[in-house]
C-alpha cells in the first residue's frame, strides 16, 4: 500500500520532464537543420560600382562597371553593365563654348543615377579621361582646353558620386588601357596563356601596344603593369594625327595642294580615289586645315568640291603619302621615325572606341 502511494507521488514529475526533453530535442533538430540550410545557401554578393567617361575626339561614352567587393589577387573582376553615348561631338568641339561640354553629359549621368543603387552613389567613383581630341586642342589653345575640363569637372561634381577627376590622358596611357581592355575581355590576364596585342583606331590618334620579343630602344614607348599577380612589360605608341578623321585630312590636304596647283576653277575640284563614285561634297579649305596636325597653306579659293571616283589601287598610293618611312634612327621603325619592335602574334582591334574587337593572325 505504501509502495503504490510512493509511485503515485513520483509519476506526476515524470510527465513534465519527458515533455521538456522532447521539446528540447525537437528544437535542437530544428536549429541544426536551419543552420545547415543557411550555411549551404549562397549569400548574395555585395557589388561595388564605378563610372568612366571616355571623352574621345568624335564622341564621349559613359560606361558603368560593377565588381564583387572581394578581389582576386588584388584585382577586381569587373563587368560592364551599361553604356550611354553622349549626344553630339566630343568635348574638344566645345572650345568656343566650354559650358556646353559639361551640359552635354547631363542625360547620360542621369541614367547613371538610375542604374546604380542609391545607397552606393556616395562611394561610386566617377572619372573622365580625355584622349587625342583634347590633346590636339591643348596644343592649339591650352586656355580653351582648361576651360572645357573645368566645365566637365563642375558638371560631374553636381552628381552624388565620388568625383575622382577629369584630365587629358597621354597617348602612352591610352594605348596601355586599350591593351588591358582587349586582354581582359579575352580573359588572358588571369591565366598563363599568351596575350593579344592591341590596335586602337580613334578619330584623332591610333595606338599600338603589345609585349615585344626584343629590347625597347625608346624609353617613351615602354610601360609596366602588374595585374592578377603577373608583371607585364609593354611596348606602346600613340600616333597623334593618325586617327581616321585626322588622317583623312592629311590625305585630303595633299590632294588639295596638287589640285590647286593644276586647277583654274573656283571652287577647286579635288578628285579622290578613296571615296565612292557619285560622292560629291562641298567643303571649305578651313575645314581641312583647322587642326594642329598640319600647317595652313595659302590657297586663294575658300571652297572645295570633293569628288569621289573609287579606285582602290590609287587610294592605297595616295594614303601611303601621309606616312614618312624614309628615315629611322633605331634598329626598326614603323613610320615618322618612331621606333617599333617586330610585330608578331594575334591582335585585338578596337575601331573608333566602339567595342568591335576582332582577333587577327599576323
Amino acid at each position: 500500500m505504501d509502495e503504490q502511494e510512493e509511485v503515485k507521488v513520483k509519476n506526476p514529475w515524470h510527465r513534465p520532464v519527458l515533455i521538456f526533453l522532447t521539446v528540447f530535442i525537437i528544437l535542437g533538430i530544428v536549429i541544426m537543420v536551419s543552420i545547415s540550410v543557411v550555411q549551404n545557401k549562397p549569400l548574395p554578393k555585395k557589388y561595388k560600382y564605378g563610372i568612366v567617361l571616355d571623352a574621345g575626339s568624335s564622341h564621349t561614352s559613359v560606361f558603368i562597371y560593377e565588381w564583387p567587393a572581394e578581389k582576386e589577387n588584388n584585382t577586381g573582376m569587373v563587368r560592364q553593365i551599361h553604356t550611354c553615348n553622349v549626344k553630339g561631338k566630343g568635348i574638344s568641339s566645345y572650345n568656343a563654348n566650354p559650358d556646353g561640354a559639361g551640359k552635354s553629359l547631363q542625360e547620360c549621368m542621369v541614367e547613371a543615377k538610375q542604374k546604380i543603387p542609391a545607397y552606393r552613389h556616395s562611394e561610386t567613383p566617377v572619372y573622365l579621361g580625355a584622349t587625342a581630341g583634347m590633346r590636339l586642342l591643348k596644343m592649339e589653345d591650352e586656355t580653351a582646353s582648361e576651360k572645357v575640363l573645368a566645365s566637365v569637372e563642375h558638371s560631374l561634381k553636381t552628381y552624388p558620386f565620388s568625383y575622382q577627376g577629369a584630365r587629358i590622358i597621354s597617348g602612352q596611357e591610352e594605348g596601355a588601357f586599350g591593351w588591358i581592355t582587349v586582354n581582359y575581355l579575352n580573359q588572358n590576364l588571369n591565366k598563363p596563356t599568351g596575350t593579344l596585342g592591341a590596335l586602337d583606331l580613334g578619330g584623332a590618334s591610333t595606338q599600338i601596344t603589345f609585349i615585344p620579343q626584343q629590347e625597347i630602344e625608346s624609353g617613351d614607348n615602354s610601360i609596366d603593369f602588374r595585374l592578377y599577380g603577373n608583371d607585364y612589360h609593354l611596348y606602346t605608341h600613340s600616333f597623334l594625327c593618325y586617327g581616321k578623321d585626322q588622317a583623312l585630312k592629311l590625305s585630303l590636304s595633299k590632294k588639295l595642294v596638287s589640285a590647286h596647283a593644276a586647277s583654274k576653277t573656283d571652287p577647286i575640284e579635288v578628285r579622290d580615289p578613296c571615296f565612292h563614285p557619285g560622292y560629291n561634297f562641298t567643303r571649305t579649305v578651313q575645314s581641312i586645315f583647322d587642326t594642329p596636325c598640319m600647317k595652313a597653306v595659302n590657297i586663294s579659293s575658300g571652297i572645295i568640291s570633293h569628288v569621289g571616283f573609287g579606285d582602290w589601287s590609287q587610294c592605297q598610293q595616295s594614303i601611303r603619302k601621309v606616312f614618312n618611312t624614309s628615315r629611322c634612327a633605331y634598329s626598326k621603325c614603323s613610320f615618322n621615325e618612331v621606333f617599333q619592335p617586330s610585330v608578331y602574334g594575334k591582335f585585338g582591334v578596337s575601331l573608333d572606341k566602339f567595342e568591335w574587337l576582332v582577333a587577327n593572325q599576323n
